[in-house]
């Protein structure tokens, strides 16, 4: 009975340390994978290091932050929207050769230039825009549609 009781309390002794050197072999190789290419191979190195790299990595997201917001600002002040439409303000000519173009930027604001064709001449147009609205003269029918036209909006 008690050589029953040794060999039960040998096999369980056996079997934990089996257990302890599988624990002890993965948390090695893992210190190992965390210190490769290190030349002092100290724990307290590499987390300084990672630390220090976290730290670099985060100065350059902030930067890199501020840099997209500032180009996303400024692109709003591109020329975003072109809208084109051709038509036939007068029955006495014939085809679309009059046009009105608009040209603006991320907030609505910019030019819009109408030519309108006639038999004695071609006249040009232009009139400012501010926020999809003439800056000082009233936009006609033509021009709101392009402006809508151009923003993607055909109501």
């Amino acid at each position: 009975m008690a050589v029953d009781l040794v060999l039960v309390a040998l096999g369980i002794v056996s079997i934990w340390l089996l257990v302890l050197t599988i624990f002890f072999w993965k948390t090695l190789s893992h210190y190992n994978k965390l210190t490769k290419g290190v030349s002092e191979k100290s724990l307290k190195t590499v987390l300084e290091r990672l630390l220090k790299d976290d730290e670099l990595n985060r100065k350059e997201i902030d930067f890199l932050k501020e840099y997209c917001a500032r180009i996303e600002k400024e692109g709003l002040l591109h020329i975003q929207k072109v809208g084109l439409i051709r038509f036939n303000p007068f029955k006495d000519t014939g085809g679309d050769q009059s046009f009105i173009l608009s040209l603006t930027d991320g907030n609505d604001t910019g030019v819009i230039i109408s030519g309108l064709y006639s038999r004695s001449g071609t006249r040009w147009y232009a009139k400012r825009v501010l926020d999809g609205k003439g800056a000082e003269y009233e936009l006609t029918d033509e021009e709101k549609k392009v402006l809508k036209e151009a923003s993607g909006t055909n109501k």
